[in-house]
C-alpha cells in the first residue's frame, strides 16, 4: 500500500507510518571538537546534544533516526548483554559493518564493555557465499575473535565462518539473551579501541590495532586544525563503515565533534549517485568525503540528474582520499555541478592510512585542489619531479595532498634511509601520536614497518613540494623496466581515458618475470563476446600504451567485474597478478601483443 500525505476536503491525512524527522544540525550548540580520552567519553558528551545519526535505506529513504542520547543508552544496554554472554574486556568481537543502527549500537556497545570491535566487510566485494565465508573465517582467526555478529540475513554465514573456532557467540546479535544485570568496566586511553583490517593486497589483510589515545589524537587534529569543524557543520556519507575513511573519517570524527550525520548505504550511492547529492542539498551538508571514483561516477551521471533542484552551496569540505587523486575527473565534477552551486574551492585533498588511524596530511581549506606537473622522463629515470621544459614532453599531473597534521611528521627517504630534499622521489615515512600500536598478533610484520623510534614505513612513494606531500604510487606496484620506474596507474589511466570502450577500474597493469625477463601485462575488462570487437579492443589497448608510454604490453581480456578490489574498493593489482599467474583468466582470451 502506498503511504504519504493526502487531502480530503479541508483535512489532510497520512497513510502508513508517520514521517521521521532527522536530527538537527543545531548551530547554536556547544561544540567540543574531539578533546576526549576515549570514544565512549565522546559519545557520553554527544548525548547531551540534540544531534545524531540519520540512517537511510538503499532507496534513500530515512528509516531510522538515532540521536546520540539514544545511541548511548542502547549501546550501554547491549554492552551488559555482551558481557553477560561470557565475553570479557579485551576480547575481540567481529561485526559485519552494515550501514545501519545495529552495527552502530554493537560498535559502541563494545566500547562501553571494554571489548575490541573488529569491523568486517559485507559480501558485495567478494565472489559468492563460500568465498565470503572463508574470508570472514580468516579474519576471525587473524583477530583471535571471541565472537562474531552480523545482521539476521548474514547470521547463518557468520555461524558457518566461526565453526570449529573458540567463539562464545556467532550469528545475529539479536539472539543474545536479554538481561539488565551487570556493570560496565572503565576504559582507558591506552587500551585498544578497535581493530581495523588494512586493505593491503600483498598478503592477507592485517588487523591494525588502534588505541583510544591514537584515535582521539587523530580525531582532535582533524577536527580542530584540519577541517576546523564548527557547530553549523553536518556530515553526509556513503562510505563503507568497514574502511577507515568511512568509520573514522566520517562516523567517529563527526561523533567526536557532535555533528549530525546523514548515513547512506554504499550500495545506494553506487546505484544512484544522485542520492548522495540530494542529501547534501536537502539537509545542507557541509562535510562529505569520497575517493576520486565517487566524484567521477557522480559526474558521469550528472546528465540524468535534475540539477535545478540541487543546492550544493553549503558543501564546504568536499574531501578527497582513499585512492590516488585524479584531477581530471574532479574538474569534470566541478564543471557538472557548478550550476547547482558547487564551488571547487571546497575540494580538500588528504593522505593517510589505517596504520595511522586515518589522516596524516590535509591540504589547506578553501583553496581547492592544487596539482603539480612533472616531466615523466625525469621521474621514471632519475626519481626527480621536475616541471616539463616544453609542452611536447610527456608529463603527469599529481595532486598536492597537504601538510602533516598537528604533532605529526612526514619524511621522504632514499633507499639508504636518508631524508630527501623537495622534488626527489622516495619512500614515505610518517610519525605521530595517531600511529597504530601494532598489527594485532603479528610482531614480525609490525617490526617490518614500525621502527623503534616511532617511524612508520608507509610503503608509498612520493615527494615533497612547497611543504606538501605528493603521492606517486605504491612501492610494491612499481614496474622497473629498461632503467625506467613506471607507475602502473599511469598506463591504466591512459587506456581508460583514451578508449571510449573502457570505464574507470577496467584495467589492471603489472609486470611478470619469465625466460625473456620482465614483461608488462594489462588485464582489461571486456563487456562483449563478439570475437572481432574483442580482438580490436586488445590491439587498441596495446597500441595506445605503446604510443603514449613507449612500452610493449601483453593484453588479456577478462569478464566484467572480474578484477579484484581491496576492502576500500580500490583495484588490487597484486591479487589480479596472482589470479593471472594461476591461470584464472586463461580461458577468457588469448594474449595479444599488437
Amino acid at each position: 500500500m502506498p503511504y504519504g500525505p493526502f487531502t480530503h476536503g479541508f483535512l489532510q491525512y497520512w497513510i502508513g507510518p508517520p514521517p521521521l524527522t532527522p536530527t538537527p544540525t543545531a548551530p547554536e550548540r556547544t561544540l567540543r571538537p574531539g578533546d576526549f580520552d576515549t570514544i565512549a567519553e565522546a559519545l557520553d558528551f554527544a548525548a547531551s546534544q540534540p544531534t545524531g545519526i540519520n540512517i537511510h535505506s538503499l532507496r534513500g529513504q530515512l528509516v531510522e533516526v538515532l540521536p546520540y542520547a539514544a545511541l548511548r543508552d542502547q549501546a550501554r544496554e547491549l554492552a551488559i548483554r555482551l558481557l553477560s554472554s561470557g565475553l570479557e574486556p579485551g576480547d575481540r568481537v567481529a561485526l559485519a559493518a552494515e550501514s545501519d543502527g545495529d552495527f552502530l549500537r554493537a560498535f559502541f556497545a563494545c566500547q562501553y564493555a571494554g571489548l575490541v570491535p573488529t569491523p568486517t566487510p559485507l559480501p558485495a566485494p567478494f565472489g559468492g557465499k563460500d568465498a565470503y565465508i572463508e574470508h570472514i573465517r580468516r579474519m576471525l582467526i587473524s583477530a583471535d575473535a571471541r565472537a562474531a555478529f552480523a545482521p539476521a540475513a548474514l547470521g547463518e554465514w557468520f555461524t558457518q565462518a566461526g565453526e570449529g573456532l573458540d567463539l562464545i557467540a556467532a550469528g545475529a546479535i539479536a539472539d543474545l539473551p536479554q538481561t539488565s544485570d551487570g556493570s560496565l568496566p572503565t576504559t582507558t586511553a591506552d587500551g585498544l579501541c578497535y581493530l581495523q583490517f588494512s586493505s593491503g593486497s600483498t598478503r592477507f589483510p592485517l588487523g591494525v590495532a588502534v588505541t583510544h589515545a591514537a584515535l582521539m589524537a587523530n580525531l582532535t587534529a582533524v577536527g580542530r586544525s584540519g577541517l576546523q569543524v564548527v557547530a553549523s557543520d553536518r556530515t553526509v556519507t556513503w562510505l563503507p563503515l568497514y574502511h577507515d575513511m568511512g568509520l573514522v573519517g566520517m562516523l567517529l570524527n563527526s561523533l567526536a565533534c557532535q555533528l549530525s550525520i546523514d548515513l547512506l548505504p554504499t550500495g545506494a550511492f553506487v546505484r544512484r549517485p544522485s542520492l548522495w547529492l540530494d542529501l547534501i542539498s536537502k539537509n545542507r551538508g557541509t562535510i562529505s568525503y569520497a575517493p576520486t571514483f565517487g566524484y567521477d561516477l557522480a559526474a558521469r551521471r550528472a546528465g540524468a540528474m535534475a540539477l535545478d533542484t540541487l543546492d550544493l552551496a553549503s558543501w564546504r569540505v568536499a574531501g578527497l582520499g582513499g585512492d590516488m587523486i585524479r584531477a581530471e575527473p574532479l574538474r569534470a565534477f566541478a564543471e557538472a555541478f557548478a550550476p547547482a552551486g558547487f564551488d571547487d574551492r571546497a575540494f580538500v585533498a588528504s593522505y593517510g592510512m589505517a596504520e595511522a588511524t586515518l589522516a596524516l596530511t590535509l591540504s589547506p581549506l578553501g583553496q581547492g585542489l592544487h596539482t603539480d606537473i612533472a616531466d615523466v622522463e625525469r621521474l621514471e629515470r632519475h626519481d626527480q619531479a621536475r616541471s616539463p621544459t616544453s609542452p611536447n614532453v610527456r608529463s603527469r599531473e599529481f595532486a598536492l595532498c597537504g601538510v602533516p597534521l598537528k604533532d605529526h611528521a612526514i619524511e621522504v627517504r632514499d633507499p639508504e634511509g636518508a631524508a630527501l630534499r623537495e622534488r626527489r622521489v622516495g619512500r614515505i615515512f610518517a610519525r605521530g601520536p595517531s600511529l597504530m600500536k601494532a598489527y594485532f598478533g603479528e610482531p614480525g610484520e609490525t617490526a617490518r614497518v614500525l621502527s623503534d623510534d616511532g617511524w612508520l614505513d608507509t610503503g608509498d612513494l612520493g615527494y615533497m613540494v612547497n611543504g606538501q606531500i605528493v603521492i606517486t604510487g605504491r612501492a610494491k606496484d612499481l614496474i622497473i623496466i629498461n632503467g625506467r620506474n613506471v607507475w602502473p596507474q599511469d598506463l591504466e589511466w591512459t587506456a581508460e581515458k583514451e578508449l571510449t570502450e573502457l570505464r574507470g577500474g577496467d584495467v589492471a597493469v603489472f609486470s611478470v618475470y619469465g625466460d625473456e625477463g620482465e614483461r608488462v601485462v594489462a588485464l582489461v575488462q571486456c563487456r562483449t563476446s563478439d570475437p572481432a570487437t574483442r580482438d580490436t579492443l586488445q590491439h587498441k589497448v596495446a597500441a595506445v600504451i605503446r604510443t603514449r608510454h613507449g612500452l610493449e604490453v601483453s593484453v588479456t581480456l577478462t569478464p566484467p567485474h572480474s578484477l579484484p578490489q581491496t576492502s576500500s574498493g580500490k583495484l588490487s593489482r597484486t591479487k589480479a597478478k596472482n589470479l593471472y599467474l594461476a591461470g584464472a583468466f586463461a580461458a577468457a582470451a588469448a594474449n595479444v601483443v599488437a
